[in-house]
């Protein structure tokens, strides 16, 4: 059995729970999200614990067994804390400003770049920060990896975009004549 799939994700108080035929609907504080439904998996709700079984097992069964579960466990934690990341700037002459759904950033180019986030995501600035955050684990992290591609941080001084845990390698430069 799948050491994911087979834990239980347990609900908080305020969490409601709607399991469907395609989607399961977890709704929350912060918000509503769906989870849709994986081939080979049933979703009950056990009192204030939603358990994920599989039909049979196959791989594929066993592998949507844990995805199914991880997913529930995300959409639950998502609708009551919310996910952050933070991405941090590094960099002579660059520039942040803006507010909770664009920001304005000069990276160094002959032009400002500006990032327009989806529905559901809320851009934070500070000084040289950006939060991230929302409801939606994926959307979150698709969002950071977007701004991060802007202008990926590099070897050698460190300048560009990086996730504030992120810890970049330096390379020595050239090592002259001798």
């Amino acid at each position: 059995m799948s050491r994911i799939g087979k834990q239980p994700v347990d609900i908080p108080a305020g969490v409601t729970i709607t399991v469907g035929e395609q989607v399961i609907t977890v709704a929350g504080p912060k918000g509503t999200l769906e989870v849709p439904v994986q081939p080979n998996t049933s979703t009950t709700v056990e009192g204030t614990q939603i358990v994920v079984t599989r039909k049979d097992d196959e791989p594929k069964s066993r592998a949507w067994h844990g995805l199914q579960r991880a997913l529930l466990n995300n959409a639950v934690k998502g609708v009551t804390a919310g996910f952050e990341k933070k991405l941090e700037i590094n960099g002579v002459g660059f520039r942040l400003s803006g507010g909770p759904k664009e920001i304005e950033m000069a990276l160094g180019f002959s032009h400002p770049v500006k990032y327009t986030a989806p529905d559901g995501v809320t851009l934070t600035t500070n000084k040289m920060e950006i939060t991230v955050s929302g409801i939606d684990k994926q959307k979150v992290g698709q969002v950071a990896a977007e701004i991060r591609a802007l202008k990926k941080p590099e070897p050698y001084k460190g300048k560009g975009i990086k996730y504030v845990d992120e810890v970049i390698i330096r390379k020595a430069g050239k090592a002259g004549k001798k």
